[in-house]
């Protein structure tokens, strides 16, 4: 993905020692722009004025990074099951429904309708696992075994959708067909 100082000398057959040297800006500058740095100032100015184009055109907020960082936010809220019952499905969910952005909410989506399936899952083994304890006589207590592999998974979960965020723009772990 191009960010607009990048498009903008591709498509002036520019190359990034040569929008240096015409903007009077160092060219490792020209590369930490175009890796994602947010030109700011006199950098600003003398790229856009290198480039022909209004200084405004040049620090647009980047949609997809308002959308991805929007997901980030309701992806990490689903921790919030470790301090409130039901926080992974609440939080997201008043998140998402706030979201106007198109991407962001079907990413939240994504990420309400995980929670809703291993919020599900941890409540049925919860409500099983006594009896489960008594047909296999087992001395330790099962739920408490069954919660902490359960919450380990779900923080795994979340931590991995986080980080293939911050990579990719898309969640690693998803639902082939979303619940809601």
């Amino acid at each position: 993905m191009k960010n607009e100082v990048q498009q903008l000398r591709e498509e002036q057959n520019l190359t990034q020692a040569e929008l240096a040297a015409k903007s009077g800006v160092s060219l490792r500058t020209i590369q930490r722009i175009e890796a994602g740095y947010r030109p700011k100032g006199f950098t600003l100015r003398a790229i856009a004025k290198a480039l022909e184009v209004k200084p405004d055109v040049l620090v647009q907020n980047n949609s997809l990074d308002s959308e991805i960082d929007r997901a980030k936010i309701i992806n990490i809220s689903s921790l919030s099951f470790l301090l409130l019952p039901f926080g992974n499905i609440i939080i997201p969910a008043i998140l998402t429904s706030r979201t106007k952005n198109k991407r962001a909410k079907a990413l939240g989506k994504s990420v309400l309708s995980i929670q809703i399936v291993w919020t599900c899952i941890t409540c049925i083994l919860m409500i099983v696992s006594p009896f489960l304890q008594v047909q296999l006589s087992l001395k330790i207590p099962l739920f408490m075994v069954f919660l902490v592999v359960l919450i380990c998974i779900n923080a795994i979960i979340i931590l991995k959708n986080g980080y293939s965020l911050n990579q990719h723009q898309e969640l690693a772990i998803k639902l082939k067909n979303s619940i809601l």
